[in-house]
């Protein structure tokens, strides 16, 4: 019997409360979005690129500004090899914890190097007020599986069995291109990938739209 566990799939009662935002795509589809939040960095964004590149999968990256800013040659690499991105905040922010107008500006500095409509928030909240402002400016994309690869309490064989136990048609797989889940990443995505494949699934990107800002980089 599948385990329910609410860190890797949220329970309906929270995904309701962001009713707008996107937690699934079509469920009629046998098709999953492999997606990766807080790069990039050069110690592990290359090498989920070059995997991707092996596979022949498109991707979506949500992107923090900060790391954009320090590593625009791997930004471009994401972009020249065609996978979709997102905003994740300038310096990866938990709207709860931030006053609104202060986490907005970080999302639009943050816009300054990432030229998308889509918006991820870290850790995926937001407070009521944040959410129905944002709703208005970004398509927020949330998660229907989250592989939990950023945790050092689980080894590669959990998060890959986070995968195995609640992948579906439709669904939004987050994982980190971070160097917190390096360790795990670089085990459970490769498996991860062969598996969804062996189950009859296809990748495909998650469709953006560039939201230039004057003076982008």
């Amino acid at each position: 019997m599948k385990r329910f566990d609410p860190r890797v799939r949220l329970p309906g009662f929270i995904t309701s409360l962001f009713g707008e935002a996107v937690w699934r795509f079509d469920e009629t589809r046998k098709v999953v979005y492999l997606t990766f939040d807080d790069g990039p960095v050069p110690e592990i964004t290359p090498w989920v690129l070059e995997l991707l590149r092996a596979e022949n999968i498109k991707a979506t990256f949500f992107c923090v500004g900060e790391n954009v800013m320090k590593y625009p040659e791997i930004y471009r690499q994401i972009l020249n090899d065609g996978h979709s991105v997102g905003n994740h905040t300038y310096n990866h922010w938990q709207g709860l914890k931030k006053g609104n107008q202060e986490y907005f500006s970080n999302i639009e500095k943050a816009g300054e190097y990432i030229d998308s409509d889509l918006f991820r928030p870290p850790h995926g909240w937001l407070k009521p007020s944040q959410y129905h402002f944002l709703k208005s400016k970004f398509r927020i994309i949330m998660w229907d599986l989250i592989s939990c690869d950023y945790d050092s309490g689980l080894n590669p064989e959990s998060v890959f069995k986070n995968i195995t136990d609640f992948v579906r048609p439709g669904s939004v797989i987050t994982f980190h291109d971070s160097i917190k889940a390096q360790r795990n990443l670089t085990e459970a995505l490769p498996k991860s990938i062969g598996w969804i494949k062996d189950q009859g699934y296809r990748f495909e990107a998650i469709p953006y739209n560039k939201r230039i800002i004057a003076g982008s980089k």
